[in-house]
C-alpha cells in the first residue's frame, strides 16, 4: 500500500562509540530521503552522500549505499494469514502448489559509512565492496573485511596518493 514503513539500524560497527566520535543519531531517518517503502521490482542500488552537522559545527559525511533484497518474512506472513482466513485453494486465481513461491516483495537495506573525511569516490568504493560479499554470500566475515577497511590509512587532503 501507500503506507511508508521506518528504518532501523541492524547492525553496526563499532558496536560502541568511539570517545572522540559519537554515533549520529536517526542516521536511519537520512539513509532513505524518499522514506522507506517496499517495492513490487527489485531497484538498482543507489549510492549518495549526506552532510549531517553536529552541535559542535563538525562535519560528518554520511555515504550511503542502498540497495533491494527480497522480503521473505511479508511473504511467510502473507501465506499464514492466506492459511488462517479460510484455508481456500487459491490465491488470486492461481493454485496454490505447495511450493515456495519467489519473493514479490523487497525492502530497502542501506550500507552507511560515517567519516569526518570528504572522500565519497574511496567510500563509494568501500561500500560496493561491502555490498558485493554480502549480496555474493562470500565466505568472508563483515567484521573482519570492516576492521581491514577501518585499518586503511587515508592520505591527508592535498598529499600524494
Amino acid at each position: 500500500g501507500p503506507t511508508e514503513g521506518l528504518g532501523k539500524i541492524i547492525q553496526r560497527f563499532p558496536q560502541k562509540d568511539w570517545e572522540d566520535t559519537p554515533f549520529p543519531q536517526g542516521i536511519e531517518l537520512f539513509c532513505q530521503p524518499g522514506g522507506w517503502q517496499l517495492s513490487k521490482e527489485r531497484k538498482q542500488p543507489t549510492f549518495f552522500v549526506v552532510v549531517l552537522t553536529d552541535i559542535d559545527s563538525e562535519r560528518h559525511y554520511c555515504s550511503c549505499l542502498t540497495f533491494y533484497e527480497a522480503e521473505l518474512d511479508l511473504q511467510v506472513r502473507a501465506g499464514l494469514t492466506h492459511l488462517q482466513g479460510g484455508g481456500t485453494k487459491e490465491m488470486e486465481g492461481e493454485e496454490e502448489s505447495g511450493l515456495i513461491q519467489p519473493a514479490e516483495v523487497f525492502a530497502p537495506k542501506s550500507l552507511v559509512l560515517v567519516s569526518r573525511l570528504d572522500y565519497p569516490e574511496i567510500f563509494r568504493a568501500c561500500l560496493g565492496l561491502i555490498y558485493t560479499v554480502y549480496v555474493d554470500s562470500l565466505n568472508v566475515p563483515l567484521e573482519t573485511l570492516i576492521a581491514n577497511l577501518c585499518s586503511c590509512l587515508v592520505p591527508a587532503a592535498g598529499g600524494s596518493q
